[in-house]
């Protein structure tokens, strides 16, 4: 099956899967998404992920994060979508809930963070938020 927006996909799952208390996930496997799941982890959103074989395809397993039986991700939004890229200067980027949300970019440096992207000062998409 075809997807038009792999990473809106991803999004999906992962609030689909905290909605209904699931632990583990699962998402087809691709650099992009690996790639937002690293800056998910490495800002704690998340408690890991790691590569997996489902029936021969090759799949993301992503253990979702929860504090005190309420998800860590109170909300994740998909911010630039295949009809309507969103890119923006580092300097014109605003903070996400005054500093609490990050904003996940993708750079000439990679897939960073909001935070990651102001201290190496580098603009990209928006891919999406988190909070």
């Amino acid at each position: 099956m075809a997807l038009n927006d792999p990473l809106g996909d991803l999004l999906t799952r992962i609030r689909n899967g905290q909605r209904i208390g699931k632990s583990k996930i699962t998402t087809p496997a691709s650099k992009l998404r690996a790639n937002v799941l690293e800056g998910l982890k490495r800002e704690g959103y998340i408690r890991d992920y790691r590569s997996a074989q489902d029936e021969g395809m090759p799949v993301l397993e992503i253990e979702l994060k929860y504090h005190d039986g309420l998800p860590v991700i109170r909300e994740i939004a998909r911010v630039s979508k295949p009809g309507r890229r969103v890119y923006s200067k580092i300097k014109e980027l605003p903070r996400y809930y005054n500093g609490l949300g990050i904003q996940i970019l993708s750079t000439p440096r990679g897939v960073l963070s909001d935070n990651e992207a102001r201290a190496a000062n580098v603009g990209g998409e928006v891919l999406c938020r988190v909070y």
